[in-house]
């Protein structure tokens, strides 16, 4: 332990020497988008928090943000969108990942030398504009196809110890019982929000700077602007209020979400996309209420031991999730650079707080009761039920035709994309710092 917080203190004093040592500057010009140290910095700081430092950081990190400056031109081209609501659920399980890492939201803010509010809107941004990255990707390589018969020609062409290792795989059911809200909390929340609008509506303050100051959105660092979006990047019950808005000297009734009670002020519409405002207010749940949902769901696992019903009755009758509830339970994969579902995870696919249960559970078994904070972002309570487990085995035809077919086709969209860099590189206007031109770069051509 002493260890770990000595370890804590040096990079927290190294980072901290850095930033105060470092005079911001341009050190890259890709297109009109400049690239500055600071942007550097973030990065490798940010990768240090997820536990994957980058090696050659220095020379590897600006190329890296460079290629995805080409790629966000391209995205703006071809008219990409990003769904806000995955932008909003990868940036809680970043959180809750660098929570569960660092042991506390203060170790985070330390390491981070940010406060998890403003983490949480970098993070936004940042995943917001990778997201858009694998947009331009895919439509970019959106023609590759492979053939059943190709994958049978990479199988048995490749040499058996050198067929990829399928890490061990789960397939694993779920039934949550999601905290009531007291109506308390609801008038609360509804009272705060209609005075907010009221003072808008008045002209008596700003909504963007009551965003700032009270929303629980990542947004709120903005004003709570989300950007020009397209319908269907929002969750339905939001997004049909926000393109219904039609004067932006006007709020929005009060609009609830999974995510938690909105008001939204319209700024612009264009064509089929429009920017608002939104702030976001999320409710507190009383710790009796998350006992009260954890003994519910220890009494149902206990019918179920004891041959009442089936877990997969349970699930479909009892359980509040609406994504496994008409599937017995079963959690589904979804792939979003393949854009395939599946059944099987990885480990490292579960949410973190699912997967530190699976881990303990054989095959048939099911968890006590836990809590755990879902895509939304909410804290809700869960049993799961281990239904199959896959041992880490080399690539079979039989087994794992999929995951052969996804090589064989990653290999084309690669050369694809090697192919596209290249020719934007020769093609777009760059300059580099002299500082980074003795860089081996990956790719050649970057240096005029």
């Amino acid at each position: 332990m002493k260890q770990i917080l000595l370890v804590f203190s040096l990079l927290i004093s190294t980072m901290a020497m850095a930033q105060r040592s470092t005079i911001d500057k341009v050190v890259w010009v890709v297109g009109n988008e400049p690239i500055l140290l600071s942007d550097i910095e973030e990065m490798r700081i940010s990768s240090e928090l997820q536990g994957t430092p980058i090696v050659n950081a220095r020379c590897v990190i600006p190329e890296q943000i460079a290629i995805q400056k080409l790629y966000q031109h391209q995205a703006e081209l071809d008219s990409v969108e990003v769904n806000e609501s995955n932008v909003n659920a990868e940036v809680e399980n970043r959180i809750q990942g660098y929570i569960q890492t660092f042991g506390s939201k203060e170790n985070v803010e330390r390491m981070a030398h940010k406060t998890i509010s403003q983490l949480r809107s970098d993070l936004r941004t940042r995943i917001r504009e990778q997201m858009l990255v694998q947009g331009a990707q895919q439509k970019l390589t959106s023609s590759v196809k492979v053939t059943p018969a190709e994958v049978r020609d990479f199988f048995k062409n490749t040499p058996q110890d050198s067929l990829p290792l399928i890490p061990t795989q789960v397939e694993v059911q779920i039934i949550t019982n999601k905290p009531a809200v007291s109506r308390e909390e609801v008038e609360d929340i509804e009272g705060r929000l209609r005075e907010y609008a009221r003072r808008v509506n008045t002209g008596e303050s700003d909504f963007s700077t009551l965003a700032m100051l009270y929303s629980q959105d990542g947004s709120a660092r903005q004003g709570g602007e989300l950007g020009y979006s397209g319908k269907n990047q929002w969750v339905p019950e939001f997004a049909n209020v926000a393109f219904a808005l039609t004067d932006p000297k006007k709020v929005s009734k009060i609009v609830r979400t999974e995510f938690g009670y909105h008001i939204i002020q319209l700024i612009d519409k264009r064509g089929d996309k429009v920017n608002v405002r939104h702030i976001l207010l999320k409710p507190n749940i009383q710790e009796s209420e998350y006992a009260r949902c954890i003994a519910r769901l220890d009494s149902i696992t206990s019918d179920i031991r004891a041959g009442k019903f089936t877990f997969e009755d349970a699930a479909a009758v009892l359980s509040d999730d609406k994504d496994t509830r008409n599937n017995q339970g079963l959690m589904v994969n979804l792939d979003r650079e393949q854009m395939i579902t599946t059944s099987r995870f990885q480990m490292r696919q579960l949410p973190q707080d699912i997967a530190r249960v699976v881990d303990t559970l054989q095959v048939g078994q099911i968890s006590r009761a836990f809590k755990w904070t879902n895509e939304a972002g909410q804290t809700v309570t869960a049993v799961v039920k281990l239904k199959h487990r896959i041992d880490a085995h080399r690539a079979s035809i039989t087994e794992d035709f999929q995951q052969l077919k996804n090589i064989v086709e990653d290999k084309r969209r690669e050369e694809i994309l090697d192919k596209w860099i290249a020719q934007k590189i020769k093609s777009t206007y760059i300059r580099i710092d002299k500082d980074w031109q003795d860089c081996n770069f990956r790719y050649k051509g970057w240096v005029k």
